[in-house]
Parts: structure tokens; C-alpha cells; sequence
């Protein structure tokens, strides 16, 4: 069966780390670039973080910039989420996706047949 499948997140205190898995299974990453999104309560979902596989280079949007951090090994992507903020409250989706990018402000990324999605984690960040 060909998905992506999260482990991960939690509770955490402001200043506090977590991190978030991603594993691929019955599909090679390689394939993909990785787009890490999130949706807050109330709000729409958001594209933070663009991996591109073909050259490891990855995009941040501004908001978490220098505080998380994308990778991957094999058939597994990671998150560490490190100084983080009530406002990173969200649940937290990978997605193995086409083309994608991120800047100040901005994010997109395009759609392709096989693309896949993980099934969201919760981070909560409270005191």
C-alpha cells in the first residue's frame, strides 16, 4: 500500500522541541519533493517548508525560518521543530507533492496524479 504514514509531534513548552516523521511506504521519495504544511484551529492551512529532493536545497517560509528544519533519509522525512511558539500550534502534514517553493510570505506548490499525503500530527506548544 502506497502512503505516507507521521509519527511524532505533541506537547511541548514555548522554547521547547519536537519533531515529526514522515515514512513512505510501497513509493520512492526520492521522486517527490516534500512539502510540510500546517493548519491552526480556525485557520486555512498553510505551506511552510518545500524539501526538493533532486538537490536537498529547502525553502522555509519566513515564520518558522531558522527555528525548524526539513530533511530525509531514504523513505523517511523529518521535522525538528526547535524554539517553538504558541503560535506553532497546528497540526503539522506532509505531503509528497510536485514542484514546490516558499519565500517571504509566500508558498506554492503544484499538484501531481500520485501524490501523497500524511495523516497530520498534532503539536501543541503551551505553558
Amino acid at each position: 500500500q502506497m502512503q505516507l504514514v507521521q509519527s511524532g509531534g505533541g506537547l511541548a513548552q514555548p522554547g521547547g522541541s519536537l519533531n515529526v516523521s514522515c515514512v513512505a511506504s510501497g513509493f520512492a521519495l526520492e521522486d517527490y519533493n516534500i512539502g510540510w504544511f500546517r493548519q491552526a484551529p480556525g485557520k486555512e492551512r498553510e505551506g511552510i517548508i518545500c524539501f526538493r529532493s533532486r538537490d536537498g536545497t529547502v525553502d522555509y517560509r519566513d515564520s518558522v525560518e531558522g527555528r525548524f528544519t526539513a530533511s530525509r533519509v531514504k523513505n523517511t522525512v523529518y521535522l525538528q521543530m526547535n524554539s517553538l511558539k504558541p503560535e506553532d500550534t497546528a497540526v503539522y502534514v506532509c505531503a509528497a507533492i510536485g514542484e514546490c517553493g516558499a519565500g517571504r510570505g509566500t508558498y506554492y506548490y503544484t499538484g501531481r496524479p500520485d501524490e501523497y499525503w500524511g495523516q497530520g500530527t498534532q503539536v501543541t506548544v503551551s505553558s
